[in-house]
């Protein structure tokens, strides 16, 4: 009798069969987890180095090769992807002077100047502060003006003291691409304005071993001795109210009204070597602008009859209520002010740059908003042709 073969069917396997266009989750995970691991293990070596302190700061054993190509690499491709400005004419000759001032009291210490080598303790510094004369071809303008305005992180190249304030900027940006050009006389007679100061200059203002370099370092710009300023883009200070000077010098040493140029020039001078300063500009007599030429009139005219009765419909009050001679002060007088000056001022507020500063920015913000670009221009032009004296009549009601 023969026995029935039973037939039993093989185990099923615990894994599903894989579909065709699958992907197995385990392989996909692998790469995940190598780099995570990799990572780990590098962030583990580099904790392990600084808590060990195996790697040397000293700036004077320098950087490893590859440190410092992955260094510079890395600090020129930052720079490079954020500097989106749009440059203005660098090629201005007031903007190039304005500039040159700052870079004299503030760059040339580490950076050297035409004429004034770099400091041999610059020469210790890791990285070592470059001569501009020569590397400022490897960068563009809008990269010069990143690089200036933010600084860098870990060199010692400082960050602007200061936010809001664009055009100087751009002025330190003009000045030290034109600086390759000068010889140390040339950059000499750029970097002081052609101010020339005699003993009287320091004296006046006060005694004290600081205050006649602060004497000096106002006239590179603003100007003494009845001298015009350097620059059209720097207001005239000859004849301004001592209390408004006081205020605003006061400010800038604060840090309470925007200014990188003016927080540099007032560090460290004393609130009464200050006041001496206040004292000193206000006493000089203005000097008397040339008067308009006569396609210059109907803009000179349109902006008198706004700084005389204002515009009710856009609630733009009379300028000459405030910046009259006989207004507060605290107010600065207009007459006499170059152009370009006033509407950089005005430009400043209309866009919300200086909208920041003390209590006087803060009050005429609102105010430049209202007006017209061509508004702006009007008022400009008017009070650059207003001698003080003619000002004063206008006032009087003669």
């Amino acid at each position: 009798m023969s026995r029935r073969r039973s037939f039993s069917p093989p185990p099923r396997s615990k894994t599903p069969p894989r579909r065709c266009g699958t992907v197995d989750m385990g392989e996909a995970r692998r790469p995940l987890i190598a780099v995570a691991l990799a990572g780990a293990l590098l962030g583990s070596g580099l904790l392990l180095v600084a808590v060990t302190g195996a790697y040397n700061i000293a700036a004077s054993e320098g950087h490893w090769r590859i440190t410092e190509i992955l260094l510079r690499f890395g600090l020129e491709r930052s720079v490079s992807v954020r500097a989106n400005e749009t440059p203005p004419r660098l090629d201005d000759p007031d903007l190039i002077r304005l500039g040159a001032g700052h870079f004299h009291a503030a760059c040339a210490p580490c950076h050297g100047a035409p004429g004034t080598p770099v400091p041999a303790f610059v020469g210790g510094m890791l990285p070592t502060p470059p001569d501009l004369r020569t590397r400022v071809d490897a960068w563009s303008d809008a990269e010069l003006f990143r690089i200036i305005r933010h600084g860098i992180k870990y060199t010692g190249m400082p960050a602007w003291p200061s936010r809001g304030t664009e055009r100087e900027i751009w002025a330190v940006t003009a000045f030290v691409r034109h600086m390759h050009r000068l010889d140390a006389a040339a950059y000499q007679a750029l970097a002081r304005g052609g101010a020339t100061m005699s003993a009287a200059d320091g004296t006046a203002s006060g005694s004290g071993r600081n205050l006649p370099d602060g004497v000096a370092a106002c006239a590179h710009c603003h100007g003494a001795q009845g001298q015009q300023p350097s620059s059209a883009l720097v207001p005239t200070l000859y004849g301004q109210p001592e209390a408004m000077l006081r205020a605003a010098l006061r400010s800038y040493a604060q840090r309470t009204r925007p200014s990188g140029v003016m927080q540099v020039a007032v560090d460290g001078l004393s609130p009464r070597q200050l006041d001496q300063l206040a004292a000193y500009y206000a006493a000089i007599a203005p000097p008397v602008p040339q008067p308009p030429t006569p396609d210059q009139m109907p803009l000179v005219e349109a902006g008198r009859v706004l700084a005389e009765h204002g515009d009710a419909a856009a609630r733009i009050p009379a300028c000459l209520s405030c910046h009259g001679p006989q207004a507060l002060p605290l107010y600065p007088r207009l007459a006499g002010q170059s152009a370009r000056y006033l509407e950089g001022r005005l430009d400043g507020w209309r866009h919300g740059a200086q909208a920041r500063g003390d209590a006087l920015d803060r009050v005429m913000a609102p105010i430049a908003r209202r007006l017209s670009e061509e508004q702006a221009r009007a008022l400009a032009a008017f009070f650059a042709q207003q001698a003080p004296h003619a000002a004063q009549a206008r006032a009087d009601g003669l």
